[in-house]
């Protein structure tokens, strides 16, 4: 965790520190060496949140983007009578875990099931194919809107493990900031929908700086909101559309047979 209570105020883990867990109110002692991230832990072994992994420089660079009080804030599940950490959470409603390591897909459903108004930032750099087979996706996106594209084959250009998720994720390709290749495309944020418009999935273009003030002032929460009402939307009139010509074309098949047996043909004589 990054932040405990110390004097009732949250406080950052800092050297010889020691506080209180804001989720369990069991101590927590400051770990601060040189191969880990500055951190608190509990004095047990045992987390008060099942699903919290230990953070990285990535985490911590997204983190400290935003107000101290919107981080790791404990939301309780009614149903488990367990506390989860979300990583962030805005005071306009909105959701933000930051994923970097690999995740299992039953975990990520519960979380997409327990967190409300959720979206994913997911670390697009931890595995050294991923961005190489994002690059690929040029060659496949149809213009919808400004920064907005369809892309037809989505499981080819992310991994598996998001590609099946029910809410927004955004890719981010950035890194550490160390790797200068491809500038221009690391320095945006890409948000895959996850309704589909048939097989073809909605992959909109975001810059980082314009994310991160959207979420700060309420827009973010709005603008997803309203796009995936809008994809549903056109999901459900293009599902329409094809039902349509798919009973035309049926109509068509049943009129052609039906004059084929109306009219036998006549056998000719030799």
């Amino acid at each position: 965790m990054r932040l405990a209570y110390v004097n009732n105020k949250l406080t950052p883990a800092a050297p010889k520190l020691k506080g209180t867990c804001p989720g369990c109110t069991q101590p927590v002692t400051a770990k601060c060496g040189t191969k880990r991230i500055h951190h608190w832990a509990h004095q047990t072994t045992e987390m008060c949140d099942r699903w919290w992994e230990p953070e990285t420089a990535w985490h911590r660079a997204w983190k400290n983007n935003f107000p101290l009080a919107w981080q790791e804030v404990f939301l309780p599940d009614e149903r488990t009578d367990e506390k989860h950490i979300a990583d962030l959470c805005t005071s306009h409603g909105l959701t933000i875990e930051f994923q970097h390591s690999a995740i299992d897909p039953e975990e990520r459903a519960s979380r997409e099931a327990f967190y409300h108004n959720l979206i994913w930032v997911v670390d697009g750099t931890r595995l050294k194919g991923d961005f190489p087979r994002f690059l690929g996706i040029r060659k496949d996106l149809q213009v919808v809107a400004q920064r907005t594209f369809r892309v037809n084959r989505p499981d080819e250009y992310f991994p598996s493990a998001w590609v099946g998720s029910s809410v927004p994720v955004f890719f981010d390709f950035w890194g550490d900031g160390s790797m200068e290749d491809n500038q221009d495309v690391r320095n945006s944020i890409y948000c895959l929908f996850p309704t589909r418009i048939g097989t073809a999935a909605i992959l909109v273009e975001w810059h980082r700086s314009a994310f991160i003030e959207a979420a700060k002032n309420g827009k973010l929460l709005s603008w997803v909101t309203t796009s995936i009402h809008n994809i549903k939307t056109a999901s459900e009139e293009e599902q329409l559309q094809r039902a349509k010509l798919q009973q035309q074309q049926e109509r068509i098949n049943y009129e052609r047979f039906s004059r084929m047996g109306r009219y036998p043909q006549r056998r000719r004589r030799f």
